[in-house]
């Protein structure tokens, strides 16, 4: 997630108690908080955030959708280069490589859904072969789109 993302818009949807999801931070950043009631009213009566609400909303639910497909059909190497690009927002609008902020090897395998072990290893795989450069910073190349594209 990034700038202007929103998180726990499922509660508009349902009264369910329980949360489906879970939101972790891994860099610094600011939250508003806006109870559901408020929400409904404003997406109501703001038309413009209406339209960039359901905007949203449909981008997540391809997202999700592609998430989907990427846990039922690609190896865990190929959902651990998608993650990294991702997280280095590859594709918006800034098209250099992008530093991703400081996450453990242990929260990437939970978010690719694989180990740790396997995360360090394609890790220094994709170090060698020059698509990511890590020493306390970690640094994308747009060529890890190659792992992503090659069947």
């Amino acid at each position: 997630m990034g700038d202007g993302d929103f998180f726990g818009e499922e509660c508009i949807a349902t009264s369910q108690l329980l949360r489906m999801a879970t939101a972790t931070v891994v860099a610094d950043g600011e939250v508003l908080k806006i109870d559901k009631n408020q929400m409904i009213r404003t997406l109501h009566e703001q038309h413009s955030l209406s339209d960039i609400f359901v905007s949203y909303l449909l981008s997540r639910n391809l997202r999700v959708q592609e998430d989907l497909v990427d846990q039922l059909f690609n190896s865990s190497e190929k959902r651990l280069a998608r993650t990294l690009l991702l997280l280095a927002q590859f594709g918006k609008e800034s098209t250099s490589e992008t530093v991703i902020p400081k996450v453990s090897q242990e929260v990437l395998a939970e978010m690719v859904g694989t180990t740790r072990a396997r995360v360090n290893f394609f890790m220094n795989r994709f170090r060698k072969l020059g698509f990511i450069e890590y020493n306390g910073k970690l640094l994308v190349h747009r060529s890890l789109l190659t792992v992503v594209l090659h069947d």
